[in-house]
């Protein structure tokens, strides 16, 4: 059963929804522990006390600030959680927006809410609402010490709540952006427009794999069985595009004839299918025992 992540309630005016938010997304990977080369054992890290040279056990550690590089302060946990505000337990939607509105450079981490039973009909009303008016929800909640802002919005037959970054946490780039000023050629618009119409086409996330993920598993089973490694991939050498018109040509060719191979794949197994089913098929009878006369 997956574990809950923060309860409380969803507020509205005066309507409150009791719910709980579950991890909708996590990031998968192998991981790795550091070992030591000699002997194979998996190293472990120990906390040291500079001043009193010795290792510190975890029952002796607590929270600190450093004000400067001579003097910190100690900070109790009760003193934090004396310190939390009323998003700790009430997330209360402030405004609606439009879902265009929302800038996706924004979000950050994504939860399904779970209405409790006494607060399924409120959450249901709040959900259809929502979907008949294609708007989202703006509300603030306080998730591991951390008031963040969040949006909910309507998302397979519930609510999934995104939490969102500040503005002032949304990194500015001086260079970034120049580009797009730039003068194009429009023949040159005109075939990246057909390039791009050629790979435009329904999103299934499905269709994706984390292939170094798995190539990994396979050097980990491999090495696990005494096999060799597999062979390595093999990347292209790219550089920067000279003449677009003939890079841009070029692509389309290459498209065309990705798209016709594929084509004539498919026809070739729908003949195969058709020819294996007008084949007769042919019956096997059991052979009838003889009978004896005497």
């Amino acid at each position: 059963m997956a574990a809950t992540v923060w309860k409380g309630y969803i507020s509205f005016g005066l309507v409150s929804v009791p719910v709980r938010l579950y991890v909708a997304a996590r990031d998968t990977h192998i991981s790795f522990h550091q070992m030591h080369e000699v002997c194979g054992s998996r190293i472990k890290q120990q906390l040291f006390c500079p001043v009193c040279e010795r290792i510190v056990q975890r029952n002796e550690l607590v929270k600190g600030f450093e004000v400067d590089k001579t003097h910190s302060i100690k900070v109790e946990e009760q003193e934090l959680r004396e310190l939390l505000p009323a998003s700790s337990e009430v997330m209360e939607i402030v405004q609606f927006v439009k879902n265009d509105d929302l800038d996706p450079i924004y979000f950050d981490a994504s939860y399904y809410s779970v209405p409790e039973t006494p607060g399924k009909r409120a959450y249901a009303l709040l959900l259809k609402t929502m979907e008949e008016k294609q708007v989202s929800a703006v509300a603030k909640i306080t998730l591991h010490q951390h008031e963040r802002i969040v949006t909910i919005r309507p998302y397979d037959n519930g609510l999934a709540m995104h939490t969102m970054y500040y503005a002032e946490e949304v990194r500015e780039v001086a260079e970034y952006g120049e580009d797009g000023k730039t003068e194009v050629n429009p023949k040159e618009l005109a075939l990246a427009g057909q390039f791009v119409d050629g790979l435009t086409q329904k999103f299934d996330p499905t269709e994706f794999k984390d292939t170094y993920e798995e190539r990994v598993a396979q050097l980990i089973e491999s090495k696990s069985e005494g096999k060799a490694a597999p062979l390595a991939t093999m990347k292209p050498h790219l550089a920067p595009v000279i003449d677009l018109m003939e890079a841009l040509q070029k692509s389309l060719a290459k498209k065309g004839a990705a798209k016709e191979t594929k084509k004539a794949a498919a026809s070739e197994k729908v003949r195969e299918i058709s020819a294996g089913a007008k084949k007769p098929v042919k019956r096997e009878t059991a052979a009838r025992p003889r009978r004896k006369t005497g």
